[in-house]
């Protein structure tokens, strides 16, 4: 199994209420994905509850069977769509994959 880590740092926002609403935004459309794309074993998505943060904001976790797999995932369309969304909120990310 792979599994695949990505933190997200999102933009800066003038208040926190935008900012949480920009971070619901993006935990329900990946978690959205879990129906889309059938590589897609397991997903979890935790937002950061420390609203005011130097760290990253969000915390996305995957599985996959193989690393071919995790390579559909990226290229699907589904999940392109959502990168799209993540690309105009974030200033940052950090990513890790590893066999377990």
């Amino acid at each position: 199994m792979i599994q695949h880590i990505v933190l997200f740092k999102l933009n800066e926002f003038e208040n926190e209420d935008l900012k949480a609403v920009v971070r619901n935004k993006i935990t329900h459309a990946l978690l959205a994905l879990k129906d889309k794309i059938e590589v897609l074993k397991f997903i979890q998505v935790g937002q950061n509850y420390e609203l005011i943060s130097p760290s990253h904001d969000i915390c996305l976790i995957t599985h996959f069977e193989t690393l071919d797999d995790l390579e559909i995932y990226r290229v699907h369309p589904e999940h392109l769509k959502v990168v799209e969304i993540i690309k105009s909120s974030t200033s940052g990310r950090a990513v890790i994959d590893f066999e377990f």
